[in-house]
């Protein structure tokens, strides 16, 4: 095979391939990958029966980790939408704060929201509401969709049981439960900066004015409000499988590996356990808030999750060839001569993917398949690596990336409003989860960070 500088030339040559066959050629990522995959092995002469064996199993070994969690959370998510419990969290989070902080409740409960529930999913429950907070307190919607936009990204982008991070931590091998613990630490300031600080710069521009397609809307969202599950009940389903994880991480720090209530711990934060028991307690709590079964809601599920399986599946593909023909080696030596750091390393390369082709979930998937199997090597936690790879997805969002037409189509906004609220919002969020991983890693450095 080919080995020094050429595995250099291989590697440029795969991810220029792979940008020109999902931008020029609109192949969906899926088989893009693959293809990608298939001629980076040819590429560097693997032998020719290799190639299609490291592809499976590449493939195979990112689902087995991560393959039931991502369905898990996917039916999870559904179950709150469809029981509105993601309604009645943004509704609570907006009636506590009142009208001078409501952006601020926007940020959170977006961020809050977009961690089971997919962001078009997140703009369709909010927009009508948002729009309504906008018109009473008399400022400009801009102010609003830049809480909204950046709160969805930032959760979408960086905090599991989201598939793109969960995808993440697997690829790098990290403890699920600490990868939740400093996704909350890193994502929160990013929230808050530029969700609610950068969105305030639009207070000056004028209040919002509600056309009849609005009330409409709006009229429409609030039908049967008072049928709303509590915003305790919501918040504590929607918290219950993430505080299983975390809960049983701490304690399994603070006690003896012998210790008798060790087993029972493990199994209950499992990943796949936490988020099974949250969507039993959700469909028993809030089932009477739901219009459709729990096997309809799986089955619905199943539609969405499919694609986001296969695609996964497929950056474990790519990512398997590029670390069995030494490529991933190869670039992390190189980087590390030229003192590029691993987590720089990941942060751009990540933030080179999503600007190029769009999708923040082939960014971050690809980016840590390729790095995965290195990172070991560096004695750099792969928490922080993975959180680093996540925030290059957060920003940098262009007309190519469908989470702007979804932003601009149900906001209603211009594609010049769209790029300073939503391109700059996120990317600014995107700089500050990155400067929070490095804060960590420096502190690490100092005093040691449990988990990593």
């Amino acid at each position: 095979m080919i080995t020094g500088i050429g595995l250099l030339v291989v590697f440029t040559i795969s991810i220029a391939v792979l940008l020109l066959l999902i931008i020029k050629f609109k192949l969906n990522p899926f088989i893009a990958l693959l293809m990608t995959a298939i001629l980076t092995g040819f590429l560097v002469r693997m032998p020719v029966d290799e190639v299609s064996s490291t592809i499976s199993k590449g493939f195979g070994n990112t689902l087995a980790g991560i393959g039931i969690v991502i369905g898990l959370g996917i039916i999870f998510g559904n179950i709150l939408a469809e029981s509105r419990a993601t309604e009645a969290i943004a509704r609570g989070l907006l009636k506590r704060t009142g009208d001078n902080k409501a952006a601020l409740a926007v940020t959170v409960a977006g961020f809050l929201i977009s961690i089971p529930v997919f962001m078009d999913a997140a703009f369709v429950i909010m927009m009508p509401i948002v729009k309504y907070v906008a018109k009473a307190t008399k400022k400009s919607l801009l102010v609003f969709v830049t809480a909204l936009g950046v709160g969805t990204i930032v959760g979408h982008a960086v905090v599991i049981p989201t598939p793109g991070p969960l995808a993440v931590a697997a690829n790098v091998n990290a403890n699920v439960g600490y990868f939740i613990l400093y996704s909350l630490i890193v994502a929160i300031p990013a929230v808050l900066v530029a969700g609610w600080l950068y969105g305030k710069s639009f207070n000056a521009l004028p209040a919002y004015q509600f056309d009849e397609k609005d009330e409409k809307a709006y009229e429409e969202a609030q039908k049967n409000v008072h049928e709303l599950p509590s915003f305790g009940l919501s918040m504590g389903t929607l918290l219950l499988p993430i505080l299983l994880i975390l809960v049983a991480n701490i304690i399994l720090t603070a006690v003896s590996p012998e210790a008798p209530i060790v087993p029972f711990v493990k199994f209950i934060g499992d990943k796949n356990i936490a988020l099974l028991i949250g969507i039993l307690v959700a469909f028993m709590a809030l089932r009477k808030y739901l219009k459709k079964t729990l096997s309809n809601i799986v089955l619905e599920s199943a539609d969405s999750a499919g694609l986001i399986l296969l695609i996964t599946g497929a950056g474990g593909a790519f990512g398997s060839v590029i670390n069995g023909s030494g490529i991933g080696a190869y670039l992390v030596d190189s980087m590390s001569t030229l003192n590029v750091p691993i987590i720089l390393l990941g942060f751009v390369l990540s933030g080179v993917l999503r600007v190029s082709q769009g999708s923040t979930t082939v960014a971050i998937v690809t980016t840590s398949s390729i790095l995965g199997a290195a990172i070991a090597g560096t004695g750099v936690s792969p928490i922080l690596v993975g959180l680093a790879i996540c925030a290059g997805g957060v920003g940098l969002s262009l007309p190519n990336d469908s989470g702007f037409w979804v932003l601009s189509r149900f906001s209603g906004i211009s594609v010049n409003d769209t790029l300073k609220t939503w391109t700059a919002g996120g990317t600014i969020a995107g700089l500050v989860v990155f400067a929070m991983v490095m804060l960590l890693s420096a502190l690490n450095s100092l005093v040691g960070l449990p988990g990593l």
